[in-house]
């Protein structure tokens, strides 16, 4: 696995949003959450990550490696996207070996690598199913075992679960924090739901206007926010999801 460290990013954009000097450092195996309103600049941060952009300031460090200018596919990191992001026209065994293709694996070890993904996310069975015949929450699964096939350092996830129900959302919650914990990666989640990033993150960063308000244990966000917008955040969360 890997660790990641943000030194002072920045990167805003002519039509507004954006993250601005964000610093942190992410460690090997951590399960770490971004929480926040959309357009806060979490998505922007992990694009970063990515390589998907570059920031105008500040740099990316990986195991201690700047990667702030190294294309995405020499970062050994993968992305599970807020609407998936599968192929249609791909059964699901050829979504989930995508990127193994890409990165040229060898045939065997491939159908090896797809199946042991599949076995993760409790999908063994289905890999010659088409992802149009599959429910919200195994789509879910397919994005995720693809991301896993690649056996990424750094696990970077976009609300993964925005687009399912409430009941299959919490269902889906639990699985994943199982997974992360029986894998040890380390992930960087994007929510707008405290109630996800409370009961999956060991850290979470509260993001507004691309400004980090706190970043600390779930616990210590709770009980001692550190500012009035962490508080209010917070408390308009609780009521939402107490009306749901």
């Amino acid at each position: 696995m890997s660790s990641i460290r943000f030194e002072g990013i920045t990167k805003l954009y002519a039509e507004g949003g954006g993250i601005r000097t964000f610093s942190c450092d992410i460690a090997d195996g951590e399960f770490f959450a971004m929480l926040g309103p959309s357009g806060c600049g979490k998505t922007t941060t992990l694009r970063l990550a990515a390589g998907l952009e570059t920031p105008d300031d500040g740099r990316i460090f990986m195991d201690s490696r700047d990667v702030t200018d190294l294309v995405p596919e020499k970062r050994n990191i993968a992305m599970v996207f807020q609407n998936y992001a599968l192929f249609p026209h791909m059964n699901v065994f050829e979504n989930v070996a995508f990127g193994l293709r890409a990165r040229k694996t060898p045939k065997q070890e491939l159908r090896e690598r797809v199946q042991e993904s599949l076995e993760l996310v409790q999908l063994g069975d289905l890999g010659n199913r088409r992802v149009t015949e599959l429910s919200g929450g195994q789509q879910q699964r397919v994005a995720l075992a693809r991301a896993l096939a690649v056996r990424p350092g750094i696990l970077l996830m976009d609300e993964p679960l925005s687009n399912l129900d409430a009941e299959l959302r919490y269902s889906t919650r639990r699985q994943l924090a199982d997974l992360q914990r029986r894998l040890g990666t380390t992930v960087i989640y994007v929510t707008h739901d405290q109630e996800e990033a409370l009961e999956l993150a060991q850290r979470i960063a509260v993001i507004k206007d691309g400004e980090c308000h706190q970043i600390g244990p779930p616990e210590a966000i709770l009980d001692a926010p550190a500012t009035p917008f962490v508080r209010a955040f917070l408390e308009r969360q609780r009521i939402l999801n107490q009306g749901r």
